[in-house]
């Protein structure tokens, strides 16, 4: 798993799958988002996952045995780092443009992984309103409509 780059996360054209689409894809909803991860893992499409995708999606989770299934298929896919202190600046810097334009992220999270998405030019397959707010006032590239 982890893509025809074989774990090279710094290839450009990596998917940058989102919390949101792993939910559906791990509870096997019939969701768009869902087959589509569905069919780039069939493929060996390069997708990752960051520090905080893994952190909440492991965070739901309360049998301990599909715990530690899940962590072990997840931790096959490149997990991407923040690069620093500049990915919470750049967060940071997200927030508060969506701000003055209106929109509030409910999420700090959300400008954590699209800050990370953006320093890394990643697309990002999401299942999230707040990441087409985000997409219209920052660099964010997401996948909705290249995909979907």
């Amino acid at each position: 798993m982890g893509g025809k780059s074989g774990g090279d996360a710094e290839k450009q054209d990596m998917i940058l799958v989102d919390t949101s689409v792993w939910i559906d894809f791990l509870l096997g909803r019939d969701t768009r988002h869902r087959h589509l991860l569905h069919q780039f893992i069939e493929e060996e499409e390069d997708v990752c996952i960051t520090e905080i995708i893994l952190t909440e999606i492991l965070q739901g989770i309360r049998d301990d045995a599909l715990l530690a299934t899940t962590k072990k298929y997840l931790l096959e896919f490149p997990v991407i780092k923040p690069k620093g202190t500049e990915t919470y600046i750049k967060a940071a810097e997200i927030f508060r443009k969506c701000r003055k334009q209106g929109k509030t992220i409910r999420k700090t999270i959300d400008c954590i992984i699209a800050s990370i998405a953006i320093e890394n030019n990643f697309t990002l397959l999401h299942n999230d309103s707040d990441f087409e707010v985000i997409e219209k006032f920052s660099g964010l590239r997401t996948g909705n409509e290249i995909f979907l």
